[in-house]
């Protein structure tokens, strides 16, 4: 069973459903069993957060920590997830991106990285990116990476 715990910490008022956010990351999700915590935050937070964990100024988008198990401890928590909705909500429009679409991605993103996924070499980027678009059209959405038309 795949567990989604939703916070909202975010002053937006144009968020998706809790429903849409557990959907979205158990479609994500490559286990059977997995705890997800998943916060909606402002541009503040994520900025300090950003700043604080990958020395990077300023708010991003969506940022994961992945759980590590201590050695000997079993457990499904797969990580949390940090989503800035100033943020997503700008992309969305400044991509020509539905809003929800961008939302869902932002989702998978993230609970693909924190079941190990990366972009930072072009080869990873190509399997992450691959794995992504499967899981976005899976779910109604198109390709994240087609450009807008």
């Amino acid at each position: 069973m795949i567990h989604v715990e939703l916070q909202n910490a975010s002053t937006s008022n144009a968020l998706p459903s809790e429903q849409q956010f557990s959907l979205w990351a158990i479609a994500a999700t490559r286990r059977e069993n997995a705890e997800i915590a998943i916060r909606v935050v402002d541009e503040e937070e994520s900025a300090e957060l950003n700043n604080h964990y990958r020395g990077k100024m300023g708010a991003t988008n969506v940022l994961s920590f992945p759980f590590v198990n201590p050695p000997g401890v079993k457990t499904d928590i797969l990580g949390d997830l940090l989503i800035c909705a100033p943020i997503v909500e700008n992309e969305a429009k400044e991509q020509g991106k539905n809003p929800t679409a961008h939302w869902a991605h932002m989702v998978v993103h993230g609970v693909l990285h924190l079941q190990g996924y990366d972009h930072i070499d072009e080869n990873e980027a190509v399997i992450m990116e691959s794995e992504e678009t499967a899981i976005m059209n899976g779910l109604g959405f198109p390709d994240p990476y087609q450009e807008a038309e």
